[in-house]
């Protein structure tokens, strides 16, 4: 078992609070958003050497799976991340072109599709992919907006999924000015107040707004399902999914990726053009993920790809020899809370207080955490890892 550190990323929409405190730490007035655990060439964690620190890729190789600590106090960008074909063909396109793999206008940092599962580590607010067609009408024909308006008459004209996609092209193609924008978040706004609203899809749009005036996510905005989870909740986001993560704290499991391709409520580079060419391709999986029992004290939430699963053990004084982890061949541990010691099968021991992470492989064999407290372990799956259930959300 290796200590692990890792790389910290301070974007505008992240908590000045949220990820310092977790971490045990003073809050400076930074906005950090994210903590990167995994092997990404753009942000790869460090493990304690004898002669200070080793690059963790250099110690186990490339991962297949990242974990993320996350902490959002206002809205993340309107975004979708590509399927396998379409990183690898990106990739190599901005490789060819020799585009530098840290350039803002770069859209493909690596060659991996990117499906993410988030767990809820406070309640978490996210918009994640389209409301059913009906659902949508009924949001736009409400709201009195000439714009809002023609976008229900494409939709008629046109209904299902790709008739959706092709409002959102619309959107984006021919962005509508701040002042339509304002319209429709002013009439929002007042069916808000008068109590008529379609499942949190106008105080969504109102909430977006403080934050992102006149952006056209806004609009979008009211085509996706507003989803909350609770602490120890789980939803698993297919690549070609469009979300946008709202507010709350998370852990995201994922593949060792960096593609995002972006459409609106942010300064980053946008990519109208590739979101939509991967939402033509039709729908991925949703799904809220409800874990499986491994022994006595931890859940599995497995949703069957083969490159990442999660468990969470909780710790407890009720196992003496302590609670039993997941065997996996590589695998990354954080404390998420209380205080636990863990230990592997040769009784090498490391005490863990919330934040704190290792790296363990297939020598270290089976894991017990000791103490009172809750570990987080990102791993690749075994044929032996049961698959969680998965209830779809579209």
């Amino acid at each position: 078992m290796r200590r692990l550190h890792h790389t910290s990323r301070e974007y505008d929409w992240g908590s000045s609070e949220d990820i310092p405190r977790f971490l045990r730490e003073s809050p400076d007035g930074r906005p950090v958003a994210e903590v990167w655990m995994g092997t990404h060439p753009l942000g790869s964690s460090t493990v304690d050497a004898d002669d200070g620190e080793l690059s963790l890729a250099s110690l186990a190789g490339e991962l297949p799976f990242m974990l993320k600590l996350l902490a959002a106090s206002r809205p993340l960008s309107i975004q979708v991340h590509p399927n396998a074909q379409q990183a690898e063909a990106g990739f190599a396109g901005e490789e060819e072109a020799g585009v530098p793999i840290d350039a803002p206008h770069r859209v493909y940092r690596d060659a991996h599709h990117k499906p993410e599962m988030v767990y809820a580590l406070t309640t978490f607010d996210t918009l994640v992919g389209f409301r059913p067609t009906a659902e949508i009408l009924r949001i736009l024909t409400a709201i009195e907006s000439p714009l809002a308006g023609s976008l229900a008459e494409s939709l008629n004209a046109r209904p299902g999924f790709s008739g959706i996609v092709r409002v959102v092209e619309t959107l984006l193609e021919d962005k509508p000015d701040v002042a339509e924008i304002d319209q429709i978040v002013t009439s929002c706004r007042d069916l808000a107040a008068q109590g008529i609203d379609i499942k949190r899809a106008y105080a969504t749009a109102v909430e977006i707004a403080e934050d992102h005036p006149g952006d056209v996510g806004v609009v979008m905005s009211l085509l996706l399902n507003r989803l909350t989870l609770q602490p120890g909740e789980a939803a698993f986001l297919g690549a070609g999914i469009i979300h946008a993560h709202l507010r709350g704290m998370c852990l995201e499991v994922m593949v060792s990726s960096d593609n995002v391709l972006r459409a609106g409520l942010t300064s980053k580079h946008l990519d109208p053009v590739g979101l939509v060419g991967c939402l033509d391709k039709g729908m991925s999986r949703l799904a809220r993920v409800t874990p499986e029992q491994f022994g006595f004290s931890t859940d599995v939430f497995s949703p069957a790809v083969e490159e990442f699963a999660l468990s969470i053990t909780q710790c407890s004084r009720a196992e003496p020899r302590g609670a039993v982890l997941p065997d996996a061949p590589r695998r990354i541990v954080v404390c998420t809370g209380g205080e636990v010691e863990l230990v592997n099968e040769h009784g090498d021991r490391v005490r863990l207080q919330r934040g704190e992470s290792v790296y363990a492989d297939g020598s270290d064999g089976v894991l017990h955490g000791i103490g009172t407290g809750e570990l987080a372990q990102a791993y690749t799956p075994t044929s032996e890892t049961p698959d969680a259930e998965l209830t779809d959300l579209i």
